[in-house]
Parts: C-alpha cells; sequence; structure tokens
C-alpha cells in the first residue's frame, strides 16, 4: 500500500501538470510571427490552375492549407472587407459599410482612419498582448496602434501621389523615410501609383525590409494591382496576368524576407483577399427612377427623399428620414411596375437579408444585379448602358464573386482543404496561430487549419 504522504505528494504533482497542461493548451503559440497577405481582387483559380503565372502562390497551396473559395462580405469592395479580415466582424458590426459612406450629392472621401472602425483589431489585440506588430498599404489604418505602420493614404490635392500622406502618417516618424533609404531609394509619385504595377514591388520590399530589421509578430501587408487590372479587363487578359505575376512576385520577397530574417520555422504566411470579380457588360442606373419620380431632389441636397448608393455590383437605397414608409413604398412600386426586360436584370435584398449578411443598418434594402450588370450613381442619362472590364461589390451568391485562402509554415497544417469558410473566419485563424486572446464578433476558427 502507497503511504499517505506519498498519495498527497502525487496527487500534488499531478494537479500541477494537469494546470500547467491546461495553460499551454490555452495559451498556446503554433507561430512567433505571422504575415497576413491581401491580394485585391485574388480568386481561387489563380492558385488551383497552375496556367496562372503564379508559382509562389500555388507553392504556398501544395506546402500547406487551402480553400477552394473564401466567401465574402456585402458588398464585396475593399475597404469594408479588409476591415472584416482584420476584425472578424461584419460591416454591421465594425462599421465600415462602403469604400466611400454615403453622401447625399457630397464628394466621396474614403474612410481611411482606423478610429472609424468600431470593433476591436488584430493590430489591437498584438498591441495589448505586448507583441509588435507592422502593416503596409493595409485600408482604413492611418492612426491605427501599429509599431511600424505605412498605412494606405494619399494626398487630398493630389491622389495619384501617396508619398507625403504616407510619411505623414507613418509610424514611427520617419518610418517612410528610412524606407527610401534602405528599401525602395528615393521614389517618385508614379512608383507608389495604383496605374503601376510597380506599387506592388515597392511595397512589397518595403513590407521585406522590416520583416527582416523587426521581426514583428504580425505584418499586414495589402497587393493592389490586381485589382486595377480586372476593372480594366475583366476576368482574364494580358494586364490582369502581368498583374498576377507581379503579385506572385511580391509574395516571394515576403517568403524570402522570411527566410533571410532567420524565422521560417516560427512564422505562418497566409495570403487571401477581398473579393473576387466578374466580368460586365452592362451598367444601371437606377437613381433614373428615382428622379423621375422626384425623389432625388435633382441634385439638391436638402431636398432629396430616396437615393441608391452604389458599391459596384450592389446598391443601397437610403431614405433621408429613416422610417419613411410612405418613400419606401414608392420606391417598391417604382420597381415592381418596371417592365420585365428591367426586372431580370436585379433582384430586391431585403432588410432582413441584409441583417443576416451584417450589411449597413442604414439601408431600407438593396439591389443585387444578375453576373454582367453593374450599377452606377447616375440621375439622369441612359437607364442602361454597354459596359466593360470587370466588376466586384456583388452579393456574394456566385462563386465568381468570392476570393481565397492559402496558407503554410508553422502551425499550418499540410494537405488540408477547406471547401468553403468566410472572411470573418481569417481573424480568429490569426490570433489562434498568435495565441493572444482575441474575440471576433462574427469569424469562427475553421477547424483543421492549425495543427493540434
Amino acid at each position: 500500500m502507497m503511504p499517505a504522504f506519498i498519495k498527497s505528494y502525487d496527487m500534488k504533482f499531478s494537479t500541477t501538470v494537469f494546470f500547467f497542461l491546461l495553460l499551454n493548451c490555452v495559451f498556446a503559440q503554433p507561430a512567433k510571427h505571422v504575415v497576413l497577405v491581401s491580394i485585391d481582387g485574388f480568386r481561387p483559380d489563380f492558385y488551383m490552375d497552375s496556367s496562372w503565372p503564379a508559382a509562389s502562390l500555388q507553392f504556398i497551396r501544395d506546402s500547406g492549407a487551402y480553400a477552394t473559395e473564401v466567401r465574402v462580405i456585402f458588398p464585396s469592395v475593399t475597404y469594408p472587407s479588409h476591415t472584416t479580415l482584420i476584425t472578424g466582424a461584419l460591416p454591421a458590426r465594425h462599421g465600415i459599410y462602403y469604400n466611400t459612406p454615403f453622401t447625399a450629392g457630397g464628394k466621396a472621401v474614403w474612410v481611411t482612419e482606423k478610429k472609424e472602425i468600431k470593433t476591436n483589431t488584430l493590430w489591437d489585440a498584438v498591441h495589448l498582448a505586448g507583441l509588435t506588430s507592422a502593416s503596409v498599404s493595409w485600408p482604413v489604418s492611418v492612426g491605427a496602434a501599429i509599431d511600424y505602420n505605412l498605412p494606405e493614404t494619399w494626398s487630398e490635392t493630389d491622389p495619384s501621389d501617396r508619398r507625403g500622406a504616407i510619411s505623414k502618417f507613418a509610424s514611427p516618424e520617419g518610418l517612410f523615410e528610412e524606407m527610401q533609404e534602405k528599401a525602395i531609394g528615393h521614389i517618385e509619385a508614379d512608383d507608389l501609383n495604383l496605374k503601376h504595377f510597380s506599387i506592388d514591388e515597392n511595397n512589397s520590399r518595403m513590407a521585406s525590409y522590416i520583416i527582416r530589421k523587426y521581426k514583428p509578430s504580425l505584418l499586414t501587408i495589402h497587393i493592389v494591382s490586381v485589382d486595377g487590372a480586372q476593372h480594366e479587363e475583366g476576368r482574364n487578359g494580358t494586364e490582369v496576368r502581368k498583374a498576377i505575376a507581379t503579385a506572385d512576385h511580391a509574395v516571394q520577397n515576403l517568403l524570402e524576407a522570411i527566410e533571410r530574417a532567420g524565422i521560417r520555422d516560427s512564422t505562418a504566411i497566409i495570403v487571401t483577399g477581398d473579393h473576387g470579380f466578374s466580368d460586365i457588360s452592362q451598367s444601371l442606373a437606377p437613381n433614373i427612377w428615382l428622379a423621375e419620380a422626384g425623389l432625388t431632389g435633382n441634385g439638391n441636397k436638402e431636398n432629396w427623399k430616396a437615393l441608391f448608393h452604389p458599391a459596384g455590383g450592389s446598391a443601397f437605397l437610403m431614405l433621408r428620414q429613416k422610417g419613411d414608409t410612405k418613400t419606401l413604398q414608392q420606391v417598391e412600386k417604382i420597381l415592381t411596375s418596371l417592365p420585365d426586360s428591367y426586372k431580370k436584370l436585379f433582384r430586391i435584398v431585403s432588410r432582413k437579408e441584409l441583417d443576416k449578411i451584417g450589411a449597413d443598418p442604414n439601408a431600407a434594402f438593396a439591389l443585387a444585379p444578375v453576373q454582367g450588370v453593374s450599377i452606377n450613381a447616375s440621375a439622369s442619362g441612359e437607364v442602361l448602358k454597354p459596359a466593360k472590364g470587370g466588376a466586384h461589390g456583388f452579393f456574394p451568391e456566385f462563386h465568381e464573386i468570392n476570393t481565397g485562402f492559402i496558407a503554410m509554415g508553422a502551425g499550418i497544417n499540410k494537405g488540408l482543404i477547406r471547401d468553403k469558410m468566410g472572411l470573418e473566419d481569417i481573424a480568429p485563424l490569426v490570433a489562434k496561430l498568435l495565441g493572444i486572446e482575441f474575440q471576433a464578433a462574427d469569424g469562427k476558427l475553421v477547424p483543421g487549419i492549425i495543427k493540434e
């Protein structure tokens, strides 16, 4: 029989081990570093179809986990989507509903400041955990609690020139000048212009320098040129292929920086996006119907009753007076009375459906056009006119508008394939990899991606 004092010691030892293992489970940190890459307009076929010039993306797919598609938010546009990526929340909670908030006839102003985000971000969680973060060209990041921040911003007087604004809002002060001295040289405005692929090369070189020198726990970077090429040419074209090759090289720069920093074995890299793309052939102007009924105020900011706020592949009905059921019923009657040739081009997304998908709580309802049709803001001219190129902003009900996900490195299971996940599920994954406390409002940790 075991003596009582040995039994007592054994029980104390077992209890200590149990609590140690419990704490280790709760605060496990599969990766010391996470690099979160967003490629604007990222599509699963870029890594699923080897005919695309994307060797680095396809290498990540083969070396880790990937999803066949990632369901996007509504509207599927850049700034709300990137805010969902960094918060794990849908727009209704995080408060960034569109690229440019609705104004009745006013100038469209892009939301760039982090203070507009209503929920916690991964950057906040990293900061509270006493870890370091970095970011390059991420939307809605001006003023964020990021240790090394080169936010996505530009000159108000000359939007084609980003240099002065990035320098002004960089953190710490002088970081952009350090980049010019150590990473990219003294550049011209065109070197960070959306019209040129060099913006992705330069942004990735700055991010790579930050990885090598500062080794942040979390780095977020936004790669932009694939979006512009698809707006111009649609889903396929010479410029699209060149753009994805450029984005792929930007990702390779990051992989090389991770290797050179000596942190490959402790780093996870995630590549995802904000939306896919759909080819368009027509553009619809529903505000013309409202103007004909005298509801738009004919340009008078104080005399309108209803306006559609377009977001590429969607439009959201705004009422001047919230709860104005008379005007709402009038708009609904206008739409139901349209000829079938127009009605077949869109469907009405009810307020109940908008609530379910976490869209702008201020909209009365939305229009979701069929594939091939985009929506513009015009209140005069032709209701329907020819269009070309590509668009996004569509309701996530066809796979072309969804984005992708690939990941490899520390903590990532190799060979895992997910049929589908949500854009809001990325943030919980990053937090789990870093072992930090983070409560995503809407996202869930997708099982199986992280090694047990």
